[in-house]
This record gives structure tokens, C-alpha cells and sequence, in this order.
């Protein structure tokens, strides 16, 4: 489980709900629809398939229908035992939480920079004077990018 995603999921009241949602049955985009408008929904699966918060199946369609996904949550509890530093629990508190114009700036530099074809969290890190720890969380928060390895990838739409 992914903390920037958890984190970006309960900040969110539309995002929330629907995760509550989910944690109670399976759902497809269009039932969720119900409770929030599509673009949310979208949004909001894709951050919880990036958190591993998550998990999808196909529906058995009725005769004459085309199977749909439908989701459910991954997790109905949460522990965590972890330790790292104070400065990288500041960094993903503050990519997760803010809306801050500077992190915005980073955010469309790091995106450029995959488009460009720099897909290394150690290079971007580097040239941006950021931890790998940063670059991943970005990658957490950006709807398009998603980290794979020691790099990142950009997404077509949602999986």
C-alpha cells in the first residue's frame, strides 16, 4: 500500500466516499457514477489502483451484455510499522495534502521530462535537487505517470 494515495484518497470527500463505497461491495464506474459525477470517479479509481487500494474483476454480463469491471476495495483496515526519516514523511504529507503553486511547477517539469524520454526517479531526483522519495510520491499524485522499478511510465487512460 501506497501512503501518497491512501493520503490523497481522505483528503478528498468525493474520493472518499467512494472508497467507503467500495469497501462495502463491488461497483462498476457506471453504479459509482450514481454517487459522484464520471471524471471523479476516474480520477479517483486511478489513484486507488496506484495505491494498490484496490482490486478489479469482470462482471458476468446478463445475455446479449458486454462484461463491465466493477472494483472493490482492497483493504478494510490499516496498520503500518514503518520508519523513515522526517524529511521524506514531510515530502509525502506535502505532495499529498497541497496545493501549493511550487510543487505544481515540479509537477509539469517531471511530467516533460517523461514525455521528453528521462523515465530515471534518480536522474529526474537528481536534476531537480529532490529526493527518489519525492519523485515517487509525485508519480503517485500525477493522474497520468505511475512508477514501475526505478522508473516512470506515463498511463493510457485508466488500465
Amino acid at each position: 500500500m501506497e501512503l501518497v494515495p491512501l493520503l490523497i484518497t481522505f483528503n478528498n470527500a468525493d474520493y472518499k466516499r467512494i472508497y467507503e463505497l467500495l469497501n462495502k461491495t463491488w461497483l462498476t464506474e457506471e453504479e459509482l457514477g450514481a454517487h459522484a459525477d464520471t471524471s471523479t470517479v476516474i480520477a479517483c479509481l486511478s489513484i486507488l489502483r496506484k495505491g494498490n487500494l484496490v482490486e478489479e474483476q469482470w462482471r458476468m454480463p446478463k445475455p446479449g451484455e458486454k462484461p463491465t469491471k466493477e472494483y472493490r476495495a482492497t483493504y478494510s483496515k490499516f496498520r503500518a510499522s514503518f520508519q523513515c526519516s522526517m524529511g521524506d514523511i514531510g515530502d509525502l504529507l506535502h505532495i499529498a495534502i497541497s496545493n501549493d503553486a511550487g510543487l505544481r511547477s515540479i509537477v509539469d517539469s517531471v511530467e516533460q521530462e517523461i514525455v521528453a524520454g528521462t523515465t530515471s526517479i534518480g536522474d529526474i531526483s537528481r536534476k531537480y535537487g529532490v529526493s527518489p522519495i519525492f519523485i515517487r510520491g509525485l508519480a503517485k499524485r500525477i493522474p497520468g505517470l505511475d512508477v514501475k522499478g526505478q522508473g516512470m511510465v506515463l498511463l493510457d487512460r485508466l488500465h
